[in-house]
């Protein structure tokens, strides 16, 4: 009968603790998937933007490339190529802007009739697409494909070179002086001795600690050594 049980105060105490003490379980989980959510995010937004820049600057390190050594095999341009006037003195490089580049090699090597465009991946245009915030890749002139980010929905990365206002594309004579496009360009173009791409992306999905989204500079010079052959 000397038994007592827990009085309504002792109940109530212990309640609150219990929901603090899972509250603060609760936060610490939530944090702890949130930093892990943003930070595979960050690192899929890397891997994408890396992968593309080393394509990128791997073909167009190939431009002007021309193991026959053909004077004036360069640019077939075909009809549905959107390009600008053709040049056989550009040779690999027919298109030089800050957002967008044209490069050709003769990967087939015809000795016979060495023609470019017969063999996959000749003609290579990229061009930002800053409507959209991704680079389109175009081969053959084949008609424009997403490359790096795409559709809204569909992506891990956006390219906001527009946004950050730096140019997707820099192009330097041999003594390192810059040829600016609408100013040197085209017309300088067989001046070009190096290009420097750079990407500045933004994670698709804004970070869920920060509240915006994650943005990273990629960038490179690239050193296409056949344009400079005669």
């Amino acid at each position: 009968m000397n038994k007592r049980g827990f009085t309504l105060v002792e109940i109530l105490i212990a309640s609150s603790v219990g929901l603090i003490v899972l509250g603060a379980i609760y936060a610490s989980m939530n944090i702890g998937q949130r930093s892990s959510v943003n930070v595979e995010r960050k690192v899929v937004a890397q891997q994408e933007a890396r992968a593309a820049l080393g394509i990128m600057a791997m073909e167009i390190r190939m431009a002007s490339y021309n193991p026959c050594f053909t004077p004036n095999s360069f640019w077939c341009n075909p009809a549905n190529c959107s390009t600008p006037p053709v040049s056989s003195t550009y040779k690999g490089i027919q298109e030089a802007t800050a957002n967008s580049i044209a490069v050709e090699m003769d990967i087939g090597g015809s000795i016979v009739n060495p023609v470019i465009g017969d063999s996959s991946n000749e003609i290579i245009r990229y061009n930002y697409d800053a409507g959209n915030l991704r680079i389109t890749r175009e081969t053959n002139c084949g008609g424009a494909q997403p490359f790096l980010g795409d559709v809204a929905g569909q992506r891990e990365v956006r390219v906001v070179n527009s946004t950050a206002g730096i140019s997707l594309f820099t192009y330097y004579d041999v003594d390192g002086n810059e040829l600016v496009p609408g100013t040197d360009l085209p017309a300088g173009i067989p001046q070009i001795r190096r290009v420097r791409i750079t990407l500045v992306v933004d994670t698709e999905e804004p970070d869920p600690n920060l509240g915006k989204r994650r943005r990273a500079f990629y960038s490179t010079n690239v050193i296409p050594r056949n344009h400079a052959i005669d």
